[in-house]
């Protein structure tokens, strides 16, 4: 369904904001030292909206080299210190939210109101959070577990972080990577996908204004080929934090461990959807579409193998594709748009591919082209829902990254089970039904790093986001990210004061 509305004019005004350069180091903007330019591109409409001098090496350097300076007193700051301009970062970003939520819009084509009741208020409460979970860096209680020692736990910040975000989620994925390093005494180089560096460089320059100092957060917009690959193998960069491609996360590990850096990774996903036979049908079948169409399915958690019992799945398809079918799809500032363009032609057409190439084997039910009229200027997708494809297939197997539903039929609850985990994914799914036992069987039995019963998607910033198997290792947000940020050191004190202890004979003497 179109229906673009009437879209604000006033949207973020990227050129004026970015006049300096779209590097952030050691506090201020900067322009890119490598001698070519990119172009931020509104996906909506084609058209250029900024135009900047991509990251070389040396601005690499000069990042890390200010992050690395401003360790030792960021690293040595209290706990309580650093709550406090946290707290301080997270009322600067609420008041700057209408911004944040416009810059995001422009850059990604996301829905303004996806923008704004969901991204920029996640991030928020996330620095909120993290405000918080500074002061609660704990260890394992002191105690004398050797008889004759008392040994504790200290966590220590690692050092300087060179992390990668990915171009879907700019400015949550930012603050993902950059609030558990930073509420640890860790400083950071984020490098922001060059095709949507807007926001991450707000959320910079509002940790200076908040007053955190200078070179903590710094941010490099350049190449994954070229700056990316420099920040991973930076010998001053102590560990690497990658969402994005399992693909790309395999060359990051590669470069990475070459230096023997702390590596976390999130990569791709290919969630399940699993409906039994007692399922809410009406609840499952909006839990399917909202949870396959949020951000266009540029979501590595989104619904794309929909599986259900058979007793339910005439019904599931008819009205999954019915609900579909009522998705608007428009400008991202007009107030009645509910779908956006995807982040680029080019993403655009591979999607297409996909659902292309699956017509040979399946049946598209609904979607599977772009829209004309207004909105062929842009990088659209209709809504698509899939069934008939077999389980070995492209569309059941890959990872599309785009408004694509896939629809397969399971008998028995083994069936479900074992085709849900029937892919190198883990990093969510869900499970969808009425019996708590058969729920709970699911979420003991579903390899993921996250499974939903009865809904998908949410997250709050109190639980970890991390996958399984291909979809990688390690956990953003929640205490549990601070297992990645963070050393841990055993501490231990002899309590006997004697000289020649009883062991030394293992050495020397006899007893």
């Amino acid at each position: 369904m179109h229906n673009p509305g009437n879209a604000t004019p006033d949207r973020f005004p990227a050129e004026e904001r970015f006049e300096g350069g779209a590097q952030y180091i050691a506090g201020r903007l900067t322009r890119g030292t490598s001698g070519r330019t990119h172009a931020v591109v509104d996906p909506a409409s084609g058209e250029e909206v900024l135009r900047y001098e991509l990251a070389g090496t040396a601005d690499v350097d000069r990042a890390v080299a200010a992050a690395r300076e401003a360790f030792p007193g960021w690293a040595g700051a209290t706990p309580g210190e650093r709550s406090d301009a946290l707290h301080r970062f997270a009322a600067v970003l609420a008041d700057r939210a209408e911004d944040f939520a416009r810059a995001e819009s422009l850059q990604c084509g996301k829905p303004l109101k996806l923008s704004r009741e969901f991204d920029v208020p996640g991030t928020i409460d996330n620095t909120a959070f993290f405000a918080g979970a500074a002061r609660l860096l704990q260890g394992q209680s002191a105690g004398e577990y050797s008889g004759d020692h008392t040994s504790y736990i200290r966590r220590e910040p690692i050092g300087v972080v060179g992390s990668i975000a990915p171009w879907n989620y700019p400015l949550q994925m930012a603050a993902w990577k950059i609030l558990p390093a930073i509420a640890a005494g860790n400083t950071i180089v984020l490098k922001p996908a060059e095709l949507t560096p807007l926001t991450s460089l707000l959320f910079a320059q509002a940790a200076t204004d908040a007053g955190i100092p200078d070179g903590v957060i710094n941010i490099v917009t350049g190449t994954g080929s070229k700056a990316g690959e420099h920040l991973v193998g930076h010998p001053d960069v102590a560990m690497t934090s990658f969402t994005g491609s399992t693909a790309v996360g395999r060359r990051v590990a590669e470069i990475a461990t070459a230096t023997v850096k702390r590596l976390h990774l999130e990569l791709g996903g290919k969630a399940p959807f699993v409906v039994f036979d007692d399922a809410d049908l009406e609840a499952a079948v909006h839990g399917a579409v909202a949870g396959a169409l949020i951000n266009s399915g540029q979501d590595c958690t989104a619904a794309t193998r929909a599986y259900v019992q058979r007793p339910l799945y005439d019904a599931f398809v008819e009205r999954t594709a019915a609900l579909m079918e009522t998705i608007r799809l428009g400008d991202p500032f007009a107030p009645g748009t509910d779908l956006g363009p995807l982040i680029s032609h080019v993403q655009r057409d591979r999607v297409a591919g996909f659902v292309d190439r699956a017509r040979a084997y399946a049946r598209v039910v609904t979607g599977g082209q772009a829209p004309g009229g207004q909105l062929a200027k842009g990088a659209y997708y209709r809504p698509t829902l899939i069934t008939g494809a077999a389980q070995d297939s492209e569309v059941v197997q890959s990872e599309i990254f785009g408004p694509v539903l896939v629809v397969l039929p399971f008998d028995t609850d083994d069936d479900g089970i074992a085709l849900a985990n029937d892919t190198p994914y883990g990093l969510a799914a869900s499970a969808w039904s009425r019996d708590v036992y058969r729920a709970n069987r699911a979420t003991r039995e579903i390899k993921a790093g996250c499974v939903w019963v009865n809904d998908h998607i949410p997250i709050i910033s109190e639980m970890p986001h991390g996958g399984y198997k291909s979809s990688g290792c390690g956990k953003d947000m929640s205490a549990y990210s601070f297992e990645e940020y963070t050393q841990i050191k055993h501490v231990m004190f002899d309590n006997t004061a004697v000289a020649a202890k009883d062991w030394h004979r293992t050495v020397f003497g006899d007893r």
